[in-house]
């Protein structure tokens, strides 16, 4: 036997330029535990994959069979089902007076059948917690606000089966977890106050915001972790100063940190716990705010502005300067608290109602393009539809559409009164209606038959003109009474509902503020951060511009005869996907950072990367070349601040190298807390001293993707055994637009250059029937109790079993999972256990001295040997390509099919009753030792659980190439590929195809057999071939023959006997009851045929023999059975 079979490799290998760079992993300490192997087993085998041309595939063969005219199944009950089975089996039945019994090699091992995962699992854990060393890929932080769902769950274990491969290839693996814990969410849960007795929600005056920990309202609900900003009185609310809230989200965050940490490692990852990285600790918020970091917001390079409320690039507040803006959202809560928000927090529900508005802003001017219109002023009017009518005193023009047709009508309302009362008692009627006898409108033409039916009025249409052509009318606004001007707008002006003409307001519409940058319109927007209109607003200042505020500009354009009809109207509209409740645009200050000074350089270095699935580059790739402006800043609390001071009168900023190194070094020293208890001359350099009290502290904090973008700076940068950039990120698929992006325009703009070289993205978890997972549905799966049980689930399926599943499903894309899933990956678990367990069990005696060398191995062994190479040849080649997914079919299909069914199956015998120092016993124990060595090491990356438990019950030491003992399983390394096996000769591979699928043929016909009655155990018949090529009779008559009895056919095929028959004139059908026949290759035909064994029953192997009875000393004992008792055991044997 070659000593690879038992040894580690030696060669180290070096980095390669993609995944799990230079793994800084010391293996467990080399101390011998051996009093904790007593448990758990693995070994795999499998047909060779594609990528060679000598594949273990079955053959092209076309079956068919006549037994006697009666059809027959396809499987067979053997004389076992798999190795297990066969052991018990072997245990229990009686075998004559069993005075024979202590000679017959049963499989012995401690390692237990069922996992007991819920102990096992954290005492292994417990073991490598006691003995590993340093442990990094480049973790993008999860968020710190709440229990672990199932999409950690595959993230984490597909990055731990990577490190874990790396490890095995003698990479030094360096895995540093970390935790986002920065942002509204954990601001909010700070906020949170526990065990508040609250009024019935329908009694509750204003809006209670609910979180996700609650559980469900009831009257009078003894509620937890609900904020209700409201009961708290003036008093109470000023206690709430930031630094208490600040210390309140802090502490949240660390608990949960901890909470998550726990889970983690329940889950079997491996990282460096003792050392995770929070974006909350003072050197990660001092390395955030690194003025090279600071240059992506404050140099030419990246140019970042902070001024008025609108950046609108390429329209200058002060002269000679560039400005980039975009649009912000915010969430009112009537009166309660404020946010802003950004498109991915959006969702569009039906159902929401607003009061929709048509108004008519009074023409005062036309155009000399346009000179028509003069002949119906002073009474023209633009008809305008908004559902929105607490923006009209923010409006600056109203925009048409260049290529659509208008028409001024003229309005005949006499009836008006009696279609809107009898039509829709919710239609209000504006007294311009009423009052207003000689009214013109400009309306879209194609509109006026239904503006016609819904204001009830006939409409006359006077003349006709262009949207171009209306461009630069003037018209009075309906509450300041100042003009505005009409102009055009883009393709979102459409015929298909309103009036064809729509009211702009720069500063509350995401289009409207596009339109307004072209033509230089005032961005006005009157509203608070409460939600109310401001002094700007006039008349209507401290009203809610979703209640009482919006209702009173309605009333006022009514009073003004601007009115013209006000209905309900259903329809999408944005809500927070948080709290549920609706959003409104609102202009305010901010920072921006523009990606057009390293696009370029950004597209570039995407193109260098390497990203899996391929398909992932066009995505993000989209994304950068069409990213819009940076917004970094938010007006919230928990968070790094901006360290920027503004000039009390001028509003300049201050924020350069000098003053940006000195908070450095405080926050590195204090936290980011400093920024808000120490005062204006603490935080500015002593140079600034004299002029802090014309300085005020910024209040806006980081956008959290500047948090988690910056971590290659942080961490990657800043410790030791890490290095930049990473060789792998690996996240869901939305941090395309998330942590990849961030920290990809982060780098670049620092540095030039990615800060990783590939990224694996997956998709995201659904239930099994391809559901979103909702609690309120009742359809998640928690990982947790997937593991442990509970929560109505009785079945604890352990850590493995949920990996399993991870291993199993093609991560590229959306992955489903649920009991059924569950049962399934448990079901094949158990399955890989007990054919491990069978392996462990026959090695009870095992020595590596006792290997058999390969040239003295049966050619059944060497077939063997050659499945394993290309086995662990094409596991490897799926793990280098992250395809874990292929990992698991090889796995499957090999160790729960192909090894129990046939190696193992046939191996029972020359195990069992061999002999236990024989030549056939030994080799078969060669080839189990190289499979359970192999197949528990490349297994375990995937199921650490079961491996390392295989390993501690290993009944031999295996010794590397070093020279040293492995006492667990990451230190034995990857197999050595044994190129001696993989040169099996291809004949040979394509003979043994034949001689599997002529075995299953062969059961088929002794299951027939059986169903007759004329045997029970397949030992009790003697089967028949004949063929038609004379090659393959040759070989199968060398097999009869063979001087190697592991290589005979009756062994293969599991009877006592086989016969090879030159032709079938002589075959009766008296003798020889039950055949079948089948086709190899389509050409060759195959005759089987099966009848009762020779000879009598051997009372010790159950094989029947004519020599059985030959013997005086041992008369019911074959041939074979009396050679084997009549020597002298071993001492070292019968010991074991």
């Amino acid at each position: 036997m070659d000593s690879t079979l038992f040894t580690k490799p030696t060669t180290f290998y070096s980095l390669s330029n993609m995944a799990a760079q230079k793994f800084s992993y010391r293996a467990p300490l080399l101390q011998n535990y051996s009093y904790f192997r007593n448990t758990n087993a693995t070994s795999l085998l499998h047909l060779r994959g594609s990528s060679s041309s000598r594949v273990l595939s079955l053959l092209n063969v076309t079956r068919y069979s006549t037994c006697s005219g009666q059809e027959y199944g396809s499987s067979s009950k053997r004389r076992s089902r798999g190795p297990v089975m066969a052991a018990k089996k072997s245990e229990g039945e009686k075998q004559g007076d069993g005075k024979y019994k202590h000679t017959v090699d049963l499989p012995k091992t401690a390692f237990g059948l069922r996992a007991n995962s819920v102990v096992r699992e954290p005492e292994i854990q417990k073991l490598w917690d006691e003995n590993q060393g340093s442990f990094v890929l480049h973790d993008g932080p999860p968020y710190a606000n709440g229990d672990l769902h199932m999409g950690h769950a595959l993230n984490k274990i597909l990055k731990d089966i990577i490190n874990r491969y790396k490890l095995l290839q003698n990479f030094q693996v360096s895995y540093v977890p970390g935790w986002d814990c920065h942002g509204l969410p954990i601001e909010l849960k700070g906020k949170c106050h526990q065990s508040y007795f609250v009024k019935p929600l329908e009694n509750f005056p204003g809006c209670i915001w609910e979180l996700n920990l609650f559980s469900n309202y009831q009257h009078g609900l003894f509620m937890r972790s609900v904020l209700v900003l409201q009961s708290l009185d003036q008093d109470a609310r000023k206690e709430l100063t930031p630094l208490k809230l600040r210390a309140k989200a802090a502490k949240f965050a660390k608990s949960t940190v901890k909470n998550q940490l726990a889970a983690f490692k329940r889950y079997g990852i491996w990282a460096d716990w003792e050392n995770p990285y929070l974006t909350l600790d003072p050197e990660y918020e001092a390395a955030q705010c690194s003025y090279h970091l600071f240059l992506l917001v404050y140099t030419n390079y990246a140019r970042l502005k902070c001024l008025g409320k609108w950046r609108c690039k390429g329209i200058s507040i002060e002269e000679g300067n560039q400005y980039t803006g975009v649009l912000r959202l915010e969430l009112l809560l009537q009166r309660l608290n404020w946010r802003i928000l950004t498109i991915y927090d959006l969702q569009y529900p039906e159902g929401h109602v607003s009061k929709s508005m048509y108004a008519v802003f009074k023409l005062v001017s036309g155009t000399t393009s346009c000179k028509l219109l003069e002949d119906f002023l002073p009474n023209l009017g633009l008809a305008i539809w908004t559902t929105t009518p607490w923006t009209i005193p923010a409006n600056a023009a109203v925009a048409v559409n260049s290529k659509l047709q208008y028409a001024v009508v003229e309005v005949h309302s006499n009836s008006v009164e009696t279609v809107g009362s009898s039509a829709n008692k919710e239609k209000q009627i504006g007294r311009i209606l009423k009052e207003n006898e000689n009214l013109h409108l400009i309306v879209g033409l194609d509109l006026v038959p239904t503006l016609e039916a819904k204001w009830g009025v006939k409409l006359t249409v006077k003349e006709t003109v262009t949207g171009a052509e209306l461009e630069n009318c003037r018209y009075v606004h309906p509450v300041e009474s100042r003009e505005c001007p009409v102009i055009i707008g883009g393709d979102y002006i459409t015929t298909e509902s309103g009036t064809g003409l729509v009211h702009t307001a720069p500063g509350h519409g995401q289009e409207d503020y596009a339109t307004g940058l072209k033509y230089g319109l005032p961005v006005v927007s009157p509203v608070d951060d409460e939600g109310k209109f401001t002094e700007e607003a006039g008349q209507f200042n401290g009203l809610d511009v979703l209640g009482n505020g919006n209702i009173a500009v309605i009333e006022c354009l009514d009073e003004n005869l601007s009115m013209i009809m006000v209905e309900p109207y259903n329809h999408k509209y944005p809500y927070d996907w948080r709290t549920k409740k609706p959003t409104i645009f609102r202009a305010t200050e901010q920072w921006f950072a523009s990606v057009e000074g390293f696009r370029k350089t950004a597209m570039d270095s995407i193109s260098q990367v390497t990203w899996i699935p391929s398909q992932a580059e066009n995505r993000i790739s989209a994304m950068t070349s069409s990213r819009s402006d940076w917004c970094i800043s938010r007006q919230r609390t928990w968070g790094v601040p901006i360290p920027v001071f503004y000039h009390v009168e001028s509003k300049e900023p201050l924020m350069n190298e000098e003053t940006i190194d000195h908070i450095k070094s405080i926050i590195s020293q204090k936290g980011s807390d400093a920024w808000w208890y120490m005062k204006v001359e603490e935080l500015l350099p002593e140079k600034y001293h004299d002029q802090a009290s014309s300085y005020v502290k910024g209040t806006d904090t980081m956008d959290v993707w500047f948090d988690s973008g910056s971590s290659w700076a942080a961490v990657l940068g800043k410790r030791s055994g890490l290095s930049y950039p990473a060789d792998l990120y690996l996240e869901g698929t939305d941090q395309h637009r998330g942590w990849f992006q961030s920290s990809l325009l982060t780098s670049i703009a620092a540095n030039g250059k990615a800060p990783y070289r590939g990224v694996i993205t997956h998709g995201f978890v659904l239930d099994e029937r391809g559901f979103k997972m909702s609690k309120s549905v009742g359809n998640v799966v928690d990982p947790r109790t997937v593991i442990e049980g509970g929560k109505g689930q009785k079945e604890s399926f352990g850590a493995d079993v949920l990996r399993l599943w991870v291993s199993s499903v093609d991560y590229s894309g959306d992955v489903m999972i649920g009991n059924t899933v569950l049962r399934q990956m448990s079901d094949i678990y158990r399955k890989l256990r007990g054919t491990l367990r069978f392996l462990l069990g026959n090695l009870h005696d095992w020595k590596a001295d006792y290997a058999v060398p390969y040239s003295e191995l049966p050619m059944i062994d060497q077939y063997a040997l050659f499945q394993l190479e290309n086995v662990v040849k094409n596991i490897k080649e799926s793990y280098d390509n992250y395809q874990f997914f292929k990992i698991f079919q090889i796995i499957q299909r090999f160790v729960v099919v192909d090894l129990s069914s046939f190696y193992l199956d046939v191996a029972k015998d020359r195990l069992y009753v061999g002999g236990t120092t024989s030549s056939t016993r030994r080799s078969c124990q060669t080839v189990l030792a190289a499979q359970l060595l192999s197949v528990s090491r490349v297994l375990s990356p995937i199921l650490p659980h079961l491996a390392e438990d295989v390993w501690q019950n290993l009944p031999f030491p295996f010794t590397t190439a070093e020279g040293h003992v492995a006492n667990f399983v990451f230190e034995a390394g990857w197999p050595v590929s044994n190129e001696r096996h993989l040169a099996f000769p291809e004949d040979d591979v394509i003979f043994w195809g034949k001689i599997l699928e002529l075995r299953n043929e062969v059961n088929k016909v002794l299951e027939v057999a059986r169903t007759q009655k004329l045997i029970g155990s397949s030992l009790e018949a003697k089967a028949y071939l004949y063929a038609s090529d004379d090659d393959l009779v040759s070989r199968l008559v060398s097999l009869c023959s063979s001087d190697n009895e592991a290589d005979t056919l009756h062994r293969i095929f599991l009877t006592s006997q086989v016969e090879i028959l030159r032709t079938l004139d002589d075959v009766k059908e008296d003798d020889i009851a039950c055949t079948g026949e089948y086709l190899i290759d389509d050409t060759s035909k195959v005759w089987i045929g099966v009848s009762r064994a020779d000879g009598s029953k051997c009372e010790r192997c159950w094989n029947f023999s004519p020599q059985v009875g030959s013997y005086d000393d041992h008369p019911s004992l074959c041939s074979r059975c009396h050679s084997v008792v009549s020597h002298p055991i071993p001492a070292l044997a019968a010991a074991n």
